[in-house]
């Protein structure tokens, strides 16, 4: 990852790490006051090919408030690429909530977006108690309803890992495809996305997860999906956001609507204009969404965030 990328201006984070055995998982831990003075933690997770840099704006709004943490999925981001690993939902899972109990998070406020969205809300019903709200943005978190022919075309053997490892497909397709408007990712923002994804090697992560997409029920991650989406309604009592951008082709509003079936009770956001990249293109009104959520759900020892803070 050249040092002198311009992106990294919208990435001022220091970077922090846990230690999953042989490998280091990268994270980002934010805030203003001293441990345990500052408010209660936001936890960002990330889907693919994105990485903690899609978060940047939430941890710029938040981090005077509250505690934010921003983890990279193993083979993502800056965490490590090891090249033989089992990159599942549930590993991912496993993962997530070792670095939660690891900084004993309290009191969580889940953000989360596409597999994001799947592996935090696996955590949140493996511990419950550690969850205070949830607020989710062009995910799903079932055996999917559909899988778009563009990504299934990445699923062709051999060809498809080739393509997205060597011509890194996957995630430059999506600073175009993940967006209504193409314009709407600026220069900086394109290259952030991009920056840990230099090199075959580095894309490994990104191939796994689109690996774990189950286009079968024989597929393993199937039934860890299916049985997530029977367990969403223990979650039911949390206050519940859904942020969605109506343009995405991959997530669609069917998933949407299937959230809202399980939560009726959710506050719901909808972006017309927006695709796939919320926190790209409908980055404000996200962010004054999840500001409006916060103050209606306040949690003990929070505060109101400044919302004159916001990166790009």
């Amino acid at each position: 990852m050249p040092e002198s990328s311009s992106w990294k201006s919208e990435y001022p984070f220091a970077s922090n790490w846990l230690d999953l055995g042989t490998h280091r998982l990268h994270y980002l831990d934010e805030h203003a006051r001293p441990l345990p003075e500052s408010g209660p933690p936001i936890l960002a997770v990330h889907g693919n090919p994105t990485w903690s840099f899609y978060w940047r704006s939430i941890v710029s709004r938040f981090r005077d408030s509250h505690r934010v943490v921003v983890p990279d999925h193993l083979g993502m981001g800056l965490s490590d690429k090891p090249q033989q690993y089992d990159y599942t939902l549930a590993r991912h899972r496993d993962n997530l909530l070792a670095l939660i109990e690891r900084l004993d998070l309290r009191g969580i406020t889940l953000v989360a977006h596409d597999w994001g969205g799947a592996i935090g809300l696996a955590a949140a019903v493996a511990a419950p108690d550690r969850f205070a709200r949830i607020v989710l943005s062009n995910t799903g978190a079932f055996p999917p309803p559909s899988v778009p022919l563009r990504i299934r075309m990445c699923r062709i053997p051999i060809l498809g890992s080739w393509a997205m490892r060597h011509l890194n497909l996957f995630a430059l397709a999506a600073t175009r495809m993940a967006v209504e408007k193409p314009s709407s990712l600026g220069t900086e923002a394109k290259a952030g996305l991009l920056a840990p994804y230099d090199s075959p090697g580095n894309r490994i992560g990104i191939v796994g997860f689109v690996k774990d997409i189950p286009l079968a029920p024989s597929h393993p991650t199937h039934a860890t999906l299916a049985q997530l989406e029977r367990d969403l309604v223990t979650l039911q009592d949390k206050p519940i956001g859904l942020v969605w951008g109506m343009r995405d082709w991959c997530f669609t509003p069917e998933c949407l609507s299937r959230f809202q079936r399980i939560w009726p009770a959710a506050q719901t956001l909808q972006l017309t204009d927006v695709g796939h990249y919320v926190m790209e293109e409908g980055r404000e009104p996200t962010l004054e969404f999840l500001q409006a959520f916060v103050a209606r759900h306040p949690l003990p020892g929070e505060s109101a965030p400044n919302a004159g803070v916001a990166a790009r």
